[in-house]
């Protein structure tokens, strides 16, 4: 076995890893707020998820040639690169799953690859003007859109509501809610799963298995990344799904039902327009949105400042790690650098895992009432007979990597 071939494996394996991760941290994206509301039970929201995931990723490839091509300079590109890329968008992915902060997988994966760029070649490697048009000025422009699409569109249900019996209308909106969570699901593959599918197009037009005018990924990588989005999915992250349903905004069915309709209209618009947006930061707008145009709701808006400078951390601490992966690999070289690169990713992730369990949060607990903070109230996970873990840090914060 060659190198080369070595390290698209490797690659490949990361990428789908990648994927995996990106399906259970945007589980909340589509069932956060049916959770929240009760419109559907923990298991059967991330199972119809999942599926609709699954499916999803077979509607459209824009976005895979988006990632592959309008990023990065494409002749620049290494599966070394690639790889230190991938390792930049899971670390970012895995820490803020860890203090159950909705962030954004696009671009903690965008930032790994730009961070692994820069680390290469230097800036000039990077497509700034693609970076900017395709990615920094969408997810300004969604988060805002959504707010306000979201804000109306629930200040019109309760207008239009008024008069009927708050029971009658909740039941009602419990059933629409899952054709709308339903939709965003759907909306959910055909934006993400696309993105894994990019950089591995990337790798392989690296690797010179495919052409480099070649305009859609072969019909083995859109199902085995639809494949790893729907595993990932019904995994459920539920640290995630917890800040989203219950730490925001106090979710009723008609609130819900407005935000997935709003969230799932921006998504797939932009999916259309094959802009890499951050299918999180759009259903985080329309939930604070639904907040804001329910007369009398409670917003939580320090949960809120923090999931914001999260976003304004993305690209850079992404970047970062990406780098320094790119820099870890290129210096050791070989399959040494390669499997040195690959054991660093394992052991870290394995170690936000063990973290995660000593306040653990999953279908049982996740509607639990909010307390201040993500494990507030919870009881903590006992080890072993007798001895009682200590509960997690309390507070969703990011610690830099």
């Amino acid at each position: 076995m060659t190198l080369q071939l070595f390290l698209l494996i490797i690659v490949v394996i990361t990428a789908l890893a990648f994927d995996f991760t990106n399906g259970f941290h945007d589980t909340a994206n589509a069932m956060a707020t049916s959770i929240a509301s009760g419109a559907l039970s923990p298991r059967s929201a991330v199972t119809l998820s999942a599926a609709l995931n699954l499916l999803g990723a077979f509607l459209s490839t824009t976005i895979a040639a988006t990632i592959a091509k309008d990023l990065v300079n494409g002749h620049l590109v290494t599966l070394e690169l690639v790889f230190a890329g991938l390792v930049g968008g899971i670390v970012w992915n895995l820490l803020t799953w860890l203090g159950g902060i909705p962030s954004s997988s696009s671009h903690a994966l965008i930032g790994g690859v730009v961070g692994a760029m820069i680390a290469a070649v230097g800036g000039h490697g990077v497509i700034w003007s693609g970076l900017v048009s395709k990615v920094i000025v969408p997810a300004g422009v969604s988060v805002l859109t959504a707010i306000l699409i979201g804000g109306i569109g629930t200040w019109l249900v309760y207008r239009f509501s008024r008069g009927i019996p708050e029971k009658r209308t909740e039941q009602g909106f419990r059933r629409g809610q899952i054709g709308s969570s339903a939709l965003v699901s759907l909306a959910h593959g055909t934006n993400d799963a696309q993105k894994t599918m990019g950089i591995i197009f990337m790798a392989l037009i690296s690797y010179g298995a495919v052409s480099k005018t070649a305009t859609l990924p072969p019909l083995w990588v859109i199902v085995c990344c639809a494949l790893a989005m729907a595993a990932g999915t019904y995994a459920g992250g539920w640290r995630i799904i917890r800040t989203l349903g219950k730490g925001l905004v106090e979710i009723k069915p008609p609130q819900g039902m407005a935000a997935e309709s709003s969230s799932a209209a921006v998504i797939l618009l932009s999916a259309h327009f094959g802009y890499a947006l951050s299918t999180t930061q759009v259903v985080t707008g329309s939930v604070l949105g639904s907040g804001v145009g329910k007369p009398g709701a409670q917003v939580r808006w320090g949960v809120g400042g923090r999931m914001a400078t999260a976003w304004l951390f993305t690209l850079p601490l992404a970047g970062l790690v990406g780098a320094l992966t790119y820099v870890v690999v290129h210096t050791l070289g070989g399959y040494l650098g390669a499997l040195i690169g690959f054991a660093l990713l394992v052991a870290t992730s394995l170690a936000i895992w063990l973290q995660s369990r000593t306040t653990r949060i999953d279908h049982t607990n996740v509607n639990a009432d909010w307390e201040g903070s993500l494990t507030a109230g919870l009881e903590p996970t006992v080890t072993a007979p007798g001895i009682t873990a200590q509960p997690a840090d309390e507070s969703p914060t990011i610690a830099a990597p």
